[in-house]
């Protein structure tokens, strides 16, 4: 059954989803800071009330919720256009994510996420530098952003090319900072970028490799994680399934 958004910006149920799904009001359990929560408040974009009532924990498990939603086909009926004019005045996302620039990996579709809940990354392979620290800094210590995640992705195409030892102009540069990773990653097979199982495992020691450089190359991200105010967090995305295992 269609709806006449225009007619109804705000009233329609469907217009007021929350983070993931809606915007939450989290039970005051001492569950609370290990996930749990209730979906129990609608809008169209978080509040900072709102994003400041959620643990790290409960923004990985809601993460995982929406990429259940996605795989699954029940992804929410999303109106952007009342997202993009709740959140134009401020923004509080709840997570600053490092992706790949594959185009089969956007995170705010395969995370069921809405305009203003992430702020996101996207450099090929994941790897981080000085300027990517320096927006991860900006998105926790100044904006409140509580989860720093590194997704990576199977069947990459950069991780293939540090296999390779692939040279073209920026990018030698850029695959040298992966080739850490194809030496680091312990297998027993064939170890070249047409053996699948293995660029996989690449990649994935690509963001374990990340995040410790995230930890290492960050001491205000680093503080932030040890006095528990933030969670540094991996993932991989599977091109073939759709799902993100987060470790």
């Amino acid at each position: 059954m269609s709806v006449d958004h225009k007619a109804c910006p705000h009233t329609d149920p469907r217009d007021r989803r929350n983070f993931l799904g809606a915007s939450f009001a989290l039970t005051a359990t001492a569950a609370v800071g290990t996930g749990a929560f209730s979906e129990l408040a609608y809008a169209d974009a978080l509040t900072k009330a709102q994003r400041d009532k959620l643990t790290p924990d409960a923004i990985l498990a809601l993460m995982k919720k929406g990429n259940k939603r996605f795989t699954s086909g029940q992804m929410k009926d999303y109106n952007y256009l009342a997202q993009q004019r709740a959140s134009a005045a401020g923004q509080y996302p709840v997570a600053v994510l490092l992706s790949c620039i594959d185009s089969r990996a956007p995170a705010e579709t395969i995370m069921d996420l809405r305009i203003g809940d992430i702020f996101n990354t996207r450099m090929a392979g994941n790897i981080e530098n000085g300027d990517v620290l320096g927006g991860m800094e900006f998105a926790c210590k100044l904006m409140g952003s509580k989860v720093v995640l590194v997704m990576g992705h199977t069947s990459c195409g950069a991780i293939k090319g540090a296999i390779d030892n692939a040279e073209l102009g920026n990018l030698t540069g850029l695959l040298a900072k992966i080739k850490p990773a194809v030496a680091a990653t312990v297998y027993t097979g064939e170890r070249t970028s047409k053996n699948y199982p293995f660029v996989d495992a690449v990649a994935r020691k690509n963001v374990e490799l990340t995040i410790a450089g995230i930890r290492k190359d960050s001491p205000v991200l680093a503080g932030m994680e040890s006095s528990g105010t933030i969670k540094i967090a991996g993932a991989m995305y599977n091109l073939a399934t759709g799902v993100i295992d987060f470790f």
